[in-house]
């Protein structure tokens, strides 16, 4: 008799427990059925829409609805269009350097530059240049006093800077630099 208690109790317990595997069961298979028919027509969108159509959607950069045209100009007076000012390389990232005296004190330092949208080889030699552009940076900073640093000219530093950037490029050259985070820690 005592077995037989025993199983029923194994029993009772169980069936909650399995009443809760199979909906979740079934959510998974609900889930897995929804992606498959995504999946099914947007296939078979892709198969009949037009070769030349354009994309559907933007994520980010310019967008109609904004009233961004590339035809018109930053300002409406047609200096330039959005276009000319989309990329900007921040490949370089956060820096943190440490300062020369005493107390140790400690700046953190995110360059970034804009640079010809079109022009894929010099791109691709700023990606390939990130390591020189980090320590050239470093260098400059690592150098000075915090006393330096909290009264630096931004504008000679920056100049001096692009001046060290644009001797290492061969296939072109940086117009603008911004210090996009130019922060002393003690």
């Amino acid at each position: 008799m005592e077995q037989k208690r025993t199983i029923s109790a194994k029993t009772k317990t169980s069936a909650p427990q399995s009443k809760r595997l199979r909906a979740v069961y079934r959510a998974v298979v609900a889930l897995v059925f929804v992606l498959v028919v995504m999946l099914v027509i947007g296939s078979l969108y892709a198969v009949i829409r037009p070769a030349d159509s354009g994309p559907l959607f933007h994520i980010g950069g310019r967008s109609a609805s904004a009233g961004i045209d590339d035809n018109d100009g930053i300002h409406g007076d047609g200096q330039g269009s959005w276009s000319d000012y989309l990329n900007v390389f921040t490949g370089i990232g956060r820096l943190r350097i440490p300062l020369l005296g005493q107390p140790p004190a400690t700046v953190i330092l995110s360059l970034s530059f804009p640079y010809p949208p079109g022009d894929i080889p010099f791109s691709e030699e700023l990606a390939t240049r990130v390591g020189e552009f980090r320590s050239i940076a470093t260098g400059y900073f690592a150098g000075l006093s915090r006393a330096d640093v909290t009264g630096l000219d931004e504008t000679t530093a920056k100049n001096e800077i692009l001046s060290l950037y644009n001797a290492i490029l061969r296939l072109g050259r940086i117009e603008e630099l911004y210090f996009t985070d130019l922060i002393i820690l003690d």
